[in-house]
């Protein structure tokens, strides 16, 4: 590949043909094998192209002239597109944008994933614009508010969004108004000086909107003036909050929240439920592609009224909720305190009594609710962009349910978690892509885990390798036992972490196997993934 590169040279001009799009929305053009990412072209086109810069497995380019335009390019109608990092696909049809995110859903699952599963389809929004009911606004150093430019948190000023809500753009430009009245400083993340850092507005179906600043302090020079800017501008504010993040980096909101006016919530409806919305829940931000995604997650759990429901990363129990009207009883876990506080009184408020709900880490959850002998029939996971931990992936296969359904915003960690629950004995046997954020290069998908039948699993291999196997030959050794879990799996088990999952079976392990002859020695425990494991070992060999 370093060969194919070094035959490309940085600000030469090339001739190419648009093949298709990486994962961040790029064109991708292969000259003579080596791949150039292009921005801002469309799958088909012939294109002149500089190549800005090379790296040691692939080149970065830019259009210098249109040979042959698709009949799919379109002219973007924000003005702001190419400056403002927020959208990827404004200069394509919305039906070619449809089909990027479907083969990236489809690469991922193939690729990564390792499987031949075919994605049934995308199921795109029938209004792909001011869909966004949650929208943060960084603040520049200059006071400049609007979103980062590509790749860099140099902020682009934007009045106008077409994907945010107008009540957000109006509340947002009334803060401006009143930082620019008042002389209220911005934050400046290089020196960790000024005040004003982000402004973070939520929308409801009706319309009513509440206002969260983020600063860096515990308190702002005429907070009543600013509740009053934000309300005449947007009239159906029902609160306007203030929160303190003194912290550097990344992370928009602190832990800290004072009330400026009104209520620190907002109410919404979703699949015909009332959700209470504080600022850190999550929440979807498209609401009617939500109600596409969880009806399609829904149609996967294949619920009979009887079935009990573990929602992992549950938030403000939206899937868990809806589930419950289908489940004999549903059980929600979430890291976010406030979100499970809400949870719970969501529950109420809709008057659903088979639903409980759990605050910490989804690994922790999981491992606790495995270890008090919880066998859920279907387990639902709504992760964060990194997807599942290996240890969260064990814990769901520990308690076999029948069904897992996977709701991910991000293909390449669904494929990647998707392959590792294939090693421990869940195939996908769906897949559905929504279109949840019109215009960006991100996508959802929903896919359904199955169950093997392990029964017709261990027959197959009897069959081929075990025809004479005896009472005798099936007590496994625990080195054969770690040299199937080590081919099998990939994993290294050791004698000590054989014997505890054993012993967990009810099984013989010799006395006073493996004990330290130190009085106050530290045993360690078999993790959840390598005990999934050596359970499967134990499976095979007949031994449990």
């Amino acid at each position: 590949m370093e060969q194919l590169m070094e035959q490309l040279k940085e600000n030469s001009i090339y001739t190419g043909t648009v093949e298709g799009y990486s994962s961040e929305g790029l064109g991708i053009v292969r000259l003579n094998g080596a791949v150039v990412f292009v921005p801002r072209t469309v799958r088909g086109e012939e294109i002149d192209l500089r190549v800005t810069k090379v790296m040691k497995t692939c080149a970065a380019g830019e259009v210098v002239k249109l040979r042959r335009p698709s009949p799919e390019r379109t002219k973007p109608d924000c003005p702001h597109f190419g400056q403002c990092g927020g959208c990827d696909f404004q200069h394509m049809s919305y039906g070619e944008e449809l089909r990027a995110k479907h083969q990236r859903v489809q690469d991922a699952l193939t690729r990564l994933g390792g499987t031949d599963l075919q994605v049934e389809e995308i199921l795109g929004a029938k209004d792909p614009t001011h869909y966004r009911n949650k929208s943060q606004y960084p603040v520049g150093p200059d006071g400049t508010i609007g979103f980062y430019k590509a790749r860099s948190h140099q902020v682009v000023g934007v009045d106008r969004c077409l994907i945010q809500s107008e009540f957000s753009d109006k509340t947002v430009r009334a803060v401006g108004d009143w930082m620019r009245r008042y002389k209220v400083s911005a934050y400046d993340e290089r020196t960790g000086k000024g005040l004003v850092r982000h402004v973070y507005v939520r929308v409801n179906r009706r319309g009513e909107s509440l206002c969260c600043v983020v600063v860096n302090g515990r308190q702002l020079p005429r907070e009543p003036e600013l509740a009053a800017f934000v309300r005449a501008a947007a009239p159906r504010t029902v609160g306007v909050v203030l929160n303190t993040n003194t912290k550097k980096g990344n992370v928009i909101l602190g832990e800290k929240y004072r009330t400026l006016w009104g209520q620190d919530f907002l109410m919404d409806t979703l699949c015909g439920l009332q959700f209470k919305l504080s600022v850190p829940s999550f929440y979807q931000v498209n609401r009617d592609q939500a109600e596409v995604l969880y009806g399609k997650a829904l149609e996967f759990a294949g619920l009979t009224g009887k079935e009990t429901v573990l929602d992992l990363y549950c938030g403000t129990g939206t899937i868990t909720l809806c589930m419950a009207a289908k489940a004999g009883k549903v059980i929600g876990a979430e890291i976010v305190a406030p979100a499970i506080a809400d949870a719970r009184e969501n529950a109420a408020r809709n008057g659903i009594e088979n639903a409980e709900f759990f605050c910490g880490d989804a690994a922790d959850i999981a491992a606790k609710l495995e270890q008090d002998g919880l066998r859920p029939d279907v387990i639902t996971v709504d992760p964060p962009r990194k997807g599942l931990s290996p240890e969260v992936i064990a814990s769901v296969a520990s308690m076999g349910p029948e069904r897992v359904v996977y709701v991910s915003c991000d293909p390449a960690t669904l494929g990647r978690d998707v392959k590792r629950f294939s090693e421990l004995g869940y195939r996908a046997v769906r897949a559905c892509a929504v279109d949840m954020f019109p215009g960006t290069r991100h996508v959802e998908t929903v896919v359904l885990l199955s169950k093997l039948n392990t029964k017709q699993h261990i027959e197959v291999e009897l069959n081929l390798d075990e025809l004479d196997l005896t009472a005798a030959e099936s007590k496994a050794t625990y080195d054969e036992i770690k040299a199937y879990v080590q081919e099998k799996y990939g994993l290294k088990v050791s004698s000590l972490y054989i014997s505890q999952v054993k012993r967990k079976c009810g099984l013989d392990v010799g006395q006073n196997y493996n004990l330290s002859k130190k009085e106050d020695a530290k045993v360690p425990h078999c993790p959840p993934e390598k005990e999934a494991a050596i359970m499967k070992a134990l499976k095979y060999f007949r031994m449990s």
